[in-house]
């Protein structure tokens, strides 16, 4: 399978050191804000593509010492999660599995050879040993294999977002607390130090009232990934198998290679980039479970065969505060100098924030202060919330950004995607998670999949 692939923008790379306006702070009453942010390859193992969801083996109740580890997708992102997996001490990457066999064979290669490789991930999961295993899947693989995977007794981790669907991300949940299993999300930015100091800064209350938050992605696709005919599948690859659950269709190269960008594989970038964003917002603010969403958009920069829109904006309504949204893959003006970011707007002044560091803005008319910034060479947070998802399974404790909340930061995407599909306003129930009073947006809060395959609920 493809990766569910970690985007990498600009500001991921080395920037400026801290700097600190200290003496302007504490002249100007901000002192708290300083305070606050001071070889041979095995065999591979293929197995029925076909056959339905079967009972899996339970694992051991607690992991030995050593956490033998399962990789399901080792695509581009799969595989750079092995590279940091595998540097803890206490971690030994016993199996990996994908359904593109070049994949499978390069993930082989970073285990040393020690991984045996499967085709089918739940010969995968049948394995005793396996104590936890990483879903790296594209989007629309996320939701079985994780659920799979807890019912098979494995801790899990799976990259965002959560699943395709609301619903599905909710079975995910389930799942996982009917197992008892740690399950965390691949929200990285969770564990990077100066997006906690951040977070802090915006619980202290030094802002204000935020009553906005502003995110945005922008990115240069042009010419865009062409109009490739449907053609045969590559060798290497299973096709069928990889469509899975979603409507049977010829193999395309851009459905499998951009699948982020067709409505039966992912969610455009406000669902399948913009759930980082999503996740500091509702840490941030306390919050998160919207009321509301609205959506316009459209292939308007690019013409390629992409299904979602290359232009896209939304606003997402929550208690107490709004978040607003907006992509485009055709612009090479970067807001703020950030590709990626989020502002949130409160009465005293306002921060940006991104993974190249945070700066904390006074605004009156006609006036902008920098009251204090902190740059970082594009810290995301891996190296830290991998080797913390370890130690959870270890001592059986809380991982660094549970499941559950990695659900709650897919579902605005997801509710924007159905608002802009079904081109109106709609209204959220976040206690029953439907979308009352409207039966064609609520339809899309789940999908119905192509048999054999089935949703466990």
């Amino acid at each position: 399978m493809p990766p569910q692939q970690e985007h990498l923008h600009m500001e991921d790379y080395d920037m400026s050191k801290l700097i600190s306006r200290r003496d302007f702070l504490e002249k100007s009453g901000w002192a708290v804000a300083a305070g606050l942010a001071a070889g041979a390859v095995p065999k591979l193992d293929k197995a029925s593509a076909y056959a339905q969801e079967a009972p899996l083996s339970a694992r051991r109740s607690a992991p030995s010492d050593k956490v033998l580890m399962g990789f399901i997708g080792t695509g581009g992102r799969g595989r750079y999660l092995m590279t940091v997996f595998k540097s803890h001490p206490d971690v030994e990457i016993a199996a990996v599995s994908d359904l593109n066999s070049r994949h499978l064979r390069a993930a082989i290669g970073i285990s040393g050879g020690k991984a045996k490789g499967y085709h089918d991930y739940r010969k995968l999961l049948e394995r005793k040993d396996i104590d936890a295993v990483v879903v790296a899947t594209n989007g629309h693989w996320h939701a079985l294999p994780a659920i799979h995977a807890c019912q098979a007794g494995k801790d899990i981790y799976v990259e965002k977002p959560l699943a395709l669907t609301i619903q599905e991300g909710r079975a995910v949940v389930k799942a996982a607390r009917k197992y008892n299993r740690i399950a965390c999300i691949g929200t990285q930015q969770r564990s990077s130090p100066h997006y906690q100091k951040a977070v802090e800064i915006i619980k202290s209350g030094l802002l204000g009232k935020i009553g906005l938050v502003e995110v945005w992605d922008v990115e240069q696709q042009l010419p865009g990934f062409g109009n490739p005919p449907d053609s045969d599948p590559p060798k290497e690859l299973d096709w069928d198998f990889w469509v899975g659950p979603s409507p049977k269709v010829p193999y395309n190269p851009n459905r499998y290679a951009h699948h982020y960008w067709f409505w039966d594989y992912g969610g455009g970038w406000q669902c399948d980039w913009a759930v980082h964003h999503y996740d500091i917002v509702h840490w941030a603010m306390g919050r998160d479970k919207p009321v509301a969403a609205q959506a316009s958009g459209g292939k308007l920069m690019i013409d390629d065969n992409r299904e979602l829109p290359d232009t896209f904006s939304g606003t997402v309504e929550y208690p107490g505060y709004i978040m607003s949204y907006r992509s485009t893959v055709a612009n090479t003006y970067i807001y703020e100098n950030r590709w990626n970011a989020k502002i949130f707007h409160g009465t005293n002044g306002s921060m940006i924030l991104n993974r190249a560091g945070y700066a904390i803005i006074s605004e009156t008319i006609g006036e902008k202060k920098v009251i204090e910034e902190t740059r970082v060479g594009g810290i995301n947070g891996d190296g830290r919330h991998q080797p913390a998802f370890v130690e959870a399974v270890k001592s059986r404790k809380e991982p660094p950004n549970d499941i559950e909340n990695g659900h709650y930061s897919s579902v605005p995407g997801h509710l924007l995607n159905i608002a802009y599909r079904v081109g109106r306003k709609i209204r959220w129930d976040a206690e029953r998670e439907i979308i009352p009073g409207d039966p064609d947006a609520n339809r899309m809060v789940g999908r119905k999949y192509r048999a054999p395959w089935r949703l466990p609920t």
